[in-house]
């Protein structure tokens, strides 16, 4: 089934209209389900200025529909993606309140170690989620070769990338590795898990050290904890 909006049978008389090129002022036609269009006068090519491309941050036929997306479209694309894993992430631990705690703190210093590196990788973050991920809805936290067979099939239900699906499971098994051996982005991840862990003990055992950190920035997050459980 066509998407309506994308369907010429529903279309009125503004689905045809002129628009400016940008470049050098001449009309150009326009069908509104047009992506962009190349100027016939001096052969730039430029958007289409009325067309709506929400969808596309959170349809997963949005590349079928309207072939390569921009980067402003991709980022809200993941954005979208990394919400909507949160919520289902939450929907599944349930009532097991210690696992879905663990899962958003270490999501949210995942994030703070890349917003202080300057990088993003959103399979890091979505990994934090479902590295704890139960086999049932309010079941019990799982090791990860079953919350890697718990990821896949949730992420399989919502994105279509099989790349981003390999890149969370691949993150989620790295926590089985030596430290020696993992990418920066699965350090990334390792950190996220250890901070969340840190943060959580600490409310039980006081004089904690902080855990072996293998990124500036988790060093410096575990110090901001310690100085937050001291106040």
């Amino acid at each position: 089934m066509k998407c309506p909006g994308q369907d010429s049978r529903f279309w009125g008389q503004e689905a045809i209209f002129e628009a400016p090129c940008p470049k050098c002022g001449k009309t150009v036609e326009f069908f509104k389900d047009e992506p962009s269009r190349r100027c016939k006068h001096c052969g730039f090519k430029f958007v289409n200025p009325r067309m709506d491309f929400g969808c596309a941050a959170y349809c997963r036929f949005a590349e079928e529909c309207l072939g390569v997306l921009s980067p402003e479209l991709i980022a809200k694309r993941e954005s979208f993606l990394k919400d909507r894993v949160a919520i289902e992430a939450k929907r599944r631990f349930g009532k097991n309140f210690k696992a879905l705690s663990r899962a958003v703190k270490a999501a949210r210093y995942a994030e703070g170690i890349f917003r202080q590196s300057r990088l993003d990788n959103p399979a890091v973050i979505i990994a934090t989620y479902l590295y704890e991920l139960p086999k049932q809805v309010g079941g019990e936290s799982s090791g990860p070769e079953e919350s890697v067979e718990e990821a896949i099939k949730l992420l399989e239900g919502i994105f279509p990338k099989r790349e981003l699906i390999d890149e969370v499971a691949s993150l989620i098994l790295s926590q089985k590795k030596p430290h020696h051996e993992l990418s920066s982005e699965e350090a990334v991840f390792a950190d996220a898990i250890a901070l969340a862990k840190f943060e959580e003990d600490l409310k039980e055992y006081k004089n904690l050290t902080p855990p072996e950190l293998l990124t500036e920035a988790g060093k410096g997050i575990a110090i901001e904890i310690l100085s937050r459980a001291k106040a």
